[in-house]
């Protein structure tokens, strides 16, 4: 998935139809593959991989900038595999809904791609025997992915079922370490207060953020300055800047997390979490964190942080917050401890992102469809889908060392924009491998620099992966859907009322009783469960 890629943007005007299920449970052609008919050959090595040509149907979520039918890289696909789509796109915003009424509707398209299929899903359509099971095809047909199962155990883990099948193939991101979006401080205001040394501590912490308060960093003479500033989204409250400060505390997720002994632990629960409610409740009660921050959507904190108001807040990159054009004079957060730990809990990107391919029992050339998708997670499928055709937007240097440079972009719109209709590669979570190479020659100086600023902070201080990817069983997720249904409501509801001080901290006990009859701890007992199992397997 590109995680670069700019919002959803509008669809085009009759670009894609909504009406998908018309003509979606079969292939275009009658053929089946060499193995039963011998009519269609499919090569396990070298391209094209058909021996006749072959249309599939795909469906899969877009952003509506630029019909797949008309994308380079598809077109190039086709020639190059002899495999052609028919693509059922949909909006990103709906995909869900609607690809919940293809699988009740029993008509099914041949593949999805960047369907986000979660493990209940897999484990559901695929003990219905509406997603065939891979494993056999990724041995006979996937050499690539193949490789990358041997190279690191860790992806087979986590995309095997608790049946031993193998229902979708991942996206493998192995560049990005990012759990979430970074927090940045304000460069102006750490140079107005002669700050030459970041926080280390959360008093340390305290301390800048009290100052900012009070001795006008942005200097016109307002005390208008906002030290921390965050968002209220659906998912949960100030989750842009929740997860750096729990770290300080020894807390790896706001949901679960494994420690260093194997233990699963619900964060709810914990002493951490509890010692976290207080640090923002003290920076409520003083006004170093925003009041707006449990009503306020991400375009308002921007539009402060712009008006040069906000000293520390989360983005991708600080400059999509402030506005302008990169700059490497506002730091990256590096996460603080409290005096409960003896270093901050840093998490780091799982890596693997389940469900971004699958294929249905429509599907009459499976293994042409496994070739196929496992281009993708070699060097040469990777770069043509993330960057698309060589001499579009890019060209090799040095070819034997990978080494690429960036072209002029033609009409000379932004890049991303135009790389958006190359590719269907862009904001969703499509099946590749990302790795570093494919960016080998193209990386700016504010890249390299956020590379570094990744490696100091995060990487060199200890950051490691929360809790696997894994499935739950059946009966697992089931307990788990109605658990969580009523538990993370209630633990977002408290969360703001502790940090706002309408529930008092010295109610603790009661909110843990109340949380244990819900089923917390029931909730750590069935991730500790399926830990295991992932861990023995």
């Amino acid at each position: 998935m590109h995680t670069r890629s700019k919002p959803w943007k509008l669809m085009l005007t009759g670009a894609i139809s909504l009406t998908l299920l018309a003509g979606c449970g079969t292939s275009n052609n009658a053929e089946t593959n060499g193995a039963s008919s011998g009519d269609v050959v499919v090569s396990k090595e070298d391209f094209p991989i058909v021996s006749k040509p072959v249309t599939l149907s795909l469906m899969a979520p877009d952003v509506g900038i630029q019909n797949w039918e008309d994308m380079a890289v598809l077109q190039q696909m086709e020639k190059k595999t002899g495999i052609s789509f028919k693509y059922l796109n949909v909006p990103k915003d709906s995909f869900d809904t609607k690809k919940n009424l293809v699988f009740a509707s029993g008509e099914y398209p041949d593949v999805f791609y960047a369907s986000g299929l979660t493990t209940a899903e897999q484990m559901n359509y695929g003990e219905q025997g509406i997603l065939i099971p891979l494993e056999d095809l990724i041995e006979e047909y996937a050499p690539n992915f193949k490789a990358l199962m041997e190279e690191n155990p860790d992806v087979r883990k986590s995309i095997t079922a608790p049946d031993g099948h193998i229902y979708s193939l991942p996206v493998v991101e192995y560049s990005q370490h990012w759990y979430r979006n970074p927090m940045w401080y304000n460069g102006d205001f750490l140079k107005a207060l002669k700050i030459d040394k970041l926080p280390e501590t959360t008093e340390e912490l305290y301390t800048y953020l009290k100052r900012v308060k009070e001795e006008d960093p942005n200097g016109n003479g307002l005390a208008d300055e906002i030290p921390i500033s965050s968002v209220t989204v659906t998912a949960a409250n100030l989750r842009d800047i929740r997860t750096w400060l729990l770290g300080a505390f020894g807390i790896y997720d706001d949901e679960i997390y494994i420690d260093d002994v194997d233990k699963v632990h619900y964060t709810a629960m914990e002493e951490g979490y509890k010692q976290y409610l207080i640090y923002m409740n003290r920076l409520w009660s003083e006004e170093l964190l925003d009041h707006e921050s449990f009503s306020q959507t991400a375009e308002q904190k921007k539009a402060k942080a712009q008006n040069n108001r906000v000293a520390l807040f989360s983005d991708w990159h600080a400059y999509m917050t402030k506005g302008g054009e990169p700059s490497m004079e506002d730091p990256m957060f590096a996460p603080v401890k409290s005096d409960m730990v003896d270093a901050p809990a840093i998490s780091k990107n799982r890596g693997i992102t389940t469900g971004a391919f699958a294929i249905t029992k429509s599907n009459k050339q499976p293994e042409a469809s496994m070739r196929w998708v496992d281009y993708l997670y070699s060097y040469e499928g990777a770069l043509f889908f993330n960057k698309g055709p060589e001499g579009t937007l890019w060209e090799y240097t040095d070819e034997a060392a990978r080494i690429k440079q960036y072209l002029p972009v033609p009409g000379g719109v932004e890049m991303e924009d135009y790389r958006a209709t190359l590719t269907p590669n862009y904001g969703i979570p499509a099946p590749t491998l990302s790795m570093d190479d494919i960016n080998k020659g193209l990386k700016t100086d504010f890249d390299l620099w956020v590379e570094k600023e990744t490696k100091e902070k995060l990487l060199d201080k200890g950051a490691r992966i929360p809790f696997p990817v894994l499935f739950l069983t059946g009966e697992e997720q089931t307990e788990i859907n109605s658990l969580n249904s009523d538990l993370s409501t209630y633990v977002k509801q408290m969360e703001a009322k502790f940090i706002i001080g309408a529930e008092p901290i010295a109610n603790w006990a009661k909110y843990l009783e109340t949380l244990k009859k819900m089923g917390g701890e029931r909730v750590t007992e069935i991730y500790q469960n399926a830990y295991d199992r992932w861990e023995s397997s």
